[in-house]
C-alpha cells in the first residue's frame, strides 16, 4: 500500500492509494459538508465515488483526476442524495455517466440546494443538481478493466432512503457513503436508525479490511462496531426519554455522550434521537419528519449557533 498526501492546511484534501489505482480522496476533519469522494482509475477512464460540496472543492477533485495515466471516460457513482456528495456532477463535464439507487432522483429534485440555505456563507460557487441518468433497485456491477465494483443498495433506509456503496470484493476495500463516518457523529435523520443497525451489519459481514467513509480519515472494520454501539446507545436514551415523556431535545440536553465525546458534530443527537422516536412511535421506516424544525433544535442544543461547517 503507497499513499500521496497533498499539501495538508485546514480542509485540504488528503489522497492515498489505498489498492492498485484505487484512492482515497478524504479530509481529516469530517464534519458538515466537508465529504469523501473515491477514485478508481481504469484503461479507459475513471470512476468517482461521489463528488463534493463546492465548486472550488471539486474542481481540485477534477484536476487531481484528470492528471492520472488514464483515459477520458468519467463515471460518477452518487453514493445518496445529499448535496455535499453530488453538488460538484457537472464538474467532469457532460459525456460523464452518473449513476444511483433508484430513489435518488426524486429526493434530489425535491431538495435542490437546501443545504446553500442553511450556510448561506459558505463559498459555493458554481453547484447544481445534476441527476443520475443510471439507477437501479437493489444491486448492479461495474466493470474497469479486470476490476469488479459492486454498487449496492442498503435499505429501505439508513443514512438516507437510497444509500449506495461501492464494494470492491479482491481488494476487501469499501467506499461506505455516509452509511459511517470517521471522527464524526453518525446521522439518521432522512433515514433510519434501526435500518442503519440493519445496514451496518450487512456491511460488517462483507469483510472489508479498507473502509472509506462518507466523512473523515480512512480508517478499517472497528467504526462499523463503534457505530452500532453509538445508534443503540441512541435507541436506549430514545426509549428512556419516551417512558419518562421527554422530547427528543431534552433527551439530548441531558445526555452523557461517553466514549462518543470525541465525534464531531454532536448535535446530531436530536435528528437521531427524533428519528429513533419516530421509530418507536410505530411510524414506518424512513417516514418524512420536519427536517427543517428538527434542523432548528439543532441550533439550540448547539447554544443558539448555527452548526460549523467548514466546506
Amino acid at each position: 500500500m503507497t499513499a500521496t498526501e497533498l499539501p495538508q492546511v485546514a480542509g485540504d484534501p488528503v489522497v492515498r492509494e489505498i489498492a492498485d489505482r484505487v484512492y482515497a480522496y478524504t479530509h481529516h476533519r469530517g464534519g458538515w459538508c466537508v465529504s469523501n469522494a473515491g477514485v478508481l482509475a481504469g484503461p479507459d477512464g475513471a470512476v468517482v465515488i461521489d463528488t463534493l460540496a463546492t465548486e472550488g472543492r471539486t474542481r481540485a477533485l477534477v484536476e487531481f483526476v484528470d492528471g492520472l495515466d488514464i483515459g477520458p471516460a468519467r463515471t460518477i457513482v452518487n453514493t445518496h442524495h445529499h448535496g455535499d456528495h453530488n453538488f460538484g456532477n457537472h464538474l467532469f463535464g457532460p459525456t460523464a455517466v452518473v449513476i444511483g439507487h433508484d430513489r435518488i432522483r426524486p429526493e434530489m429534485i425535491e431538495t435542490g440546494l437546501a443545504l446553500t440555505q442553511l450556510w448561506p456563507r459558505v463559498q459555493w460557487g458554481d453547484v447544481r443538481v445534476t441527476l443520475p441518468s443510471i439507477t437501479f433497485s437493489s444491486r448492479i456491477t461495474l466493470h474497469i478493466g479486470e476490476r469488479r465494483v459492486e454498487l449496492i443498495h442498503l435499505g429501505p433506509a439508513a443514512h438516507t432512503t437510497n444509500d449506495v456503496v461501492a464494494w470492491l470484493p479482491e481488494e476487501k476495500v469499501l467506499f461506505a457513503g455516509d452509511l459511517v463516518m470517521s471522527g464524526a457523529a453518525p446521522f439518521c435523520l432522512m433515514g433510519s436508525v434501526s435500518g442503519s443497525i440493519t445496514a451496518i451489519s450487512r456491511l460488517a459481514a462483507l469483510g472489508a479490511r479498507t473502509v472509506v467513509s462518507g466523512h473523515g480519515p480512512v480508517t478499517g472494520p472497528e467504526i462499523f462496531d463503534r457505530t452500532l454501539r453509538y445508534l443503540r446507545w441512541v435507541q436506549e436514551l430514545a426509549a428512556e426519554g419516551r417512558a419518562l415523556g421527554l422530547t427528543p431535545l431534552a433527551i439530548a440536553l441531558e445526555a452523557d455522550h461517553g466514549e462518543f465525546a470525541d465525534l464531531v458534530d454532536e448535535e446530531r443527537i436530536v435528528g437521531n434521537l427524533y428519528r429513533a422516536d419516530a421509530e418507536l412511535a410505530g411510524g414506518p421506516i424512513g417516514e418524512p419528519l420536519d427536517v427543517l424544525s428538527i434542523f432548528d433544535e439543532m441550533i439550540v442544543y448547539n447554544h443558539g449557533q448555527v452548526p460549523t461547517c467548514l466546506a
